[in-house]
């Protein structure tokens, strides 16, 4: 009767609140910089190698990644299973698929390939959406912005959660990419698998404001993509370890109480995705070293 009950209770808790399951699959290591804690983020369309999937999964083994975050242009759907293939039979955990779509998301031709394809591979990973297209934004007010957005995100969340997936609001500048607007997004919607993904490469104008805001979306902190920030007019993205800014915020997330994990980019790094990561890597190293973080440091060969 006891294993009866406690397999009913594992079961609700997989398929009524998948954002659980993904937050014990993020806790695997005491050091959110650790080597294994790492994901490739953002080397598919930007490669100039133009690596297939297999040279993809290659390439992270060389590395010592074992987590991926899927970006893709429409060139790579013909691929999708081969990539997802790929990366089991190198031992390579799908962490997120991104996915761009507009305010009528049940019109885009491509979400039930994601969805169909995620369930035929039986994976329960996280969806990193972004919303844009949705006019007359600057005319609404901010209440009318929150619904606007909230229903296309409602959409793809309430899909995703069908195949047990979980949905990440993901920053890429405008209106939604604004953290505080993000938080209001995810209470009106009171959707249990949805949260917040936030890349320092799209935190250009968060740099004096994160210390404050920081704190409040970290209950929803689903992933951490790190890059470097040199402040000026404009703020310059540039590799880890060769802005100002940077090495700040990545104390403040190692002190906090984050334990997910963090995605290491190679957009606007290098051509080559290899030599992007290996740049980013070793500017993450860099500011380790100098933060006195043996801990991480350790872990890295």
């Amino acid at each position: 009767m006891f294993r009866k009950l406690v397999s009913v209770c594992f079961f609700l808790v997989v398929t009524v609140c998948p954002k659980l399951v993904c937050a014990q699959k993020n806790t695997g290591t005491d050091n959110i910089y650790a080597r294994e804690n790492l994901i490739a983020w953002c080397i598919v369309p930007f490669d100039s190698e133009e690596r297939d999937p297999v040279q993809r999964a290659e390439m992270l083994n060389k590395l010592g990644f074992t987590m991926l975050a899927y970006d893709w242009r429409e060139k790579h759907v013909p691929e999708f299973d081969a990539e997802l293939e790929a990366l089991k039979k190198h031992h390579i955990r799908l962490q997120a698929f991104w996915f761009y779509s507009g305010p009528n998301p049940e019109n885009d031709k491509y979400l039930p390939v994601i969805l169909d394809l995620l369930k035929r591979h039986n994976l329960r990973t996280e969806i990193w959406c972004m919303i844009g297209g949705i006019k007359d934004m600057d005319k609404m007010t901010q209440q009318q912005k929150v619904e606007a957005v909230a229903r296309p995100v409602a959409y793809i969340a309430d899909k995703a959660a069908e195949i047990g997936c979980t949905v990440g609001l993901y920053n890429h500048g405008g209106w939604y990419g604004m953290p505080e607007n993000q938080l209001q997004v995810i209470d009106y919607l009171k959707r249990p698998n949805i949260g917040i993904v936030y890349n320092l490469h799209h935190a250009e104008g968060d740099i004096e404001r994160f210390p404050a805001f920081f704190p409040k979306i970290l209950p929803h902190l689903m992933a951490v993509n790190l890059m470097g920030l040199k402040k000026g007019n404009p703020v310059k993205v540039v590799p880890i370890g060769q802005g100002d800014a940077e090495a700040e915020m990545i104390r403040i997330i190692r002190d906090s109480d984050y334990h997910g994990p963090v995605g290491i980019i190679n957009e606007e790094t290098a051509p080559d995705a290899e030599v992007g990561l290996m740049m980013n890597v070793d500017g993450l190293k860099k500011i380790l070293k100098e933060q006195g973080d043996s801990g991480a440091l350790k872990t890295y060969r």
